[in-house]
């Protein structure tokens, strides 16, 4: 007995003494795996020698671990005028319901309210914003998943609001989404071989009889073993469920991919993993990527261009290279003094948006921040700010702002 005391104690202080170095390593050992798993199922594309030079990181694993060290995979030309492959003018989406059978009084829900935005192709747009600030509705009204109640949506030229059934059904080839809950997203009845097959031969994507081939290609490519076809969604984890909704999407070669809160419901390792899968999808499949969040540091690293949505509004507009360091909206600086602080050293003392949320259910007026804002000043209550733009890639809707600004 007294033997096996003093072994369980020599067992116990090597582990005290191996355990920090444990620690240390498994961020590195899991930056390794990411970028063998990327190699191994993503055939990279040849890149200009340019592309290179610009500081794309290997893995966005690199950029969620040590950001301050990171550079923007790319610039975009945002003053470019050509016409963009995605254009939202105006749109505003209001739910209509009754309060009661037989009072038959209706009430509405204003989620979406004059909100306009591009995106033009190849761009990885991220809109930005808390839960309930319309992210989802927007998602929905781009698919006419929602009738839009006013306003257009421009896709290659063409009016969604206008187009029938028939002519959805041909468009929306061109438009796929990755749903937030990917298991409520797969049919649990359908296998996911069924699943993938099901879009190719609807949409005469390859010959039958090259079916079943593609869709164990589009599985490897995401990161999964072709033997996946014959298993169901149950079977999966979050993270492999999420990577069967990306495999999904991709069935039919869309041009524009909606990705909604993709990364939400998954633990980090698993959202780096995700996230340069994304990335390294867009460059295989010439993808224009539109990337709905609540998480600005994933954002920041991940998106060329971003929108930040309040209360069914755009109240700005700018390059993610600039969103720290050019932020003007008292929103979106609020957003980002809520990011947690990767260090204990760096915390600061934050002064967290007071009030609260507007209700949905009432008609805004004037500005939608306004009974928050500590900028505001009377006629914020009651005139509703337009967006201007303070350089020619950066619009905020505050003329507060404006005015200081300039």
């Amino acid at each position: 007995a007294l033997e096996d005391v003093q072994f369980l104690e020599v067992n116990l202080a090597s582990f005290q003494v191996l355990f920090p170095v444990i620690l240390i390593l498994s961020p590195a050992v899991n930056l390794h795996r990411d970028v063998t798993a990327s190699k191994k199922y993503v055939k990279a594309p040849n890149h200009s020698s340019k592309e290179s030079e610009k500081g794309q990181p290997e893995s966005i694993l690199t950029s969620l671990v040590v950001s301050s060290h990171l550079k923007k995979p790319r610039e975009l030309n945002m003053t470019s005028n050509e016409t963009p492959l995605l254009e939202v003018n105006n749109l505003s989406m209001h739910f209509t319901s009754r309060a009661s059978w037989f009072l038959g009084e209706p009430t509405y829900t204003y989620a979406l309210n004059d909100l306009s935005m591009k995106a033009h192709a190849g761009e990885i747009v991220g809109v930005v914003g808390e839960s309930g600030c319309g992210k989802s509705t927007l998602c929905h009204s781009i698919l006419r998943l929602n009738q839009p109640t006013e306003g257009e949506i421009i896709f290659e030229g063409q009016d969604l609001t206008s187009l029938n059934d028939a002519e959805l059904r041909a468009i929306r080839k061109e438009i796929q989404i990755v749903f937030q809950d990917p298991l409520a997203s797969l049919n649990p009845r359908m296998t996911i071989g069924a699943m993938l097959s099901e879009a190719m031969r609807f949409h005469n994507v390859v010959e039958p009889n090259k079916v079943e081939e593609r869709a164990a290609w589009l599985l490897e490519l995401c990161g999964l073993n072709a033997d996946a076809l014959r298993r169901f969604p149950h079977e999966f984890s979050g993270g492999q469920r999420q990577r069967i909704g990306i495999a999904r999407a991709l069935s039919v070669s869309p041009k524009l991919l909606i990705a909604d809160e993709p990364v939400s419901a998954l633990d980090m390792s698993i959202q780096a993993q995700l996230l340069n899968l994304l990335y390294s999808l867009k460059r295989e499949f010439d993808l224009t990527i539109l990337f709905i969040s609540h998480d600005m540091k994933v954002v920041e690293h991940f998106c060329d261009r971003i929108y930040v949505m309040y209360c069914g509004s755009v109240v700005e507009h700018l390059p993610a290279r600039r969103l720290k360091s050019d932020a003007r909206h008292p929103y979106t600086q609020g957003l980002l003094e809520a990011i947690p602080v990767d260090h204990p050293r760096d915390r600061r003392d934050n002064v967290p948006i007071s009030g609260e949320v507007p209700s949905p259910h009432t008609r805004p007026t004037g500005c939608s921040f306004s009974s928050r804002c500590p900028l505001a000043v009377s006629s914020c209550a009651h005139s509703t700010p337009a967006t201007e733009q303070l350089t020619l890639d950066h619009q905020v809707a505050c003329p507060v702002v404006v005015h200081h600004t300039r």
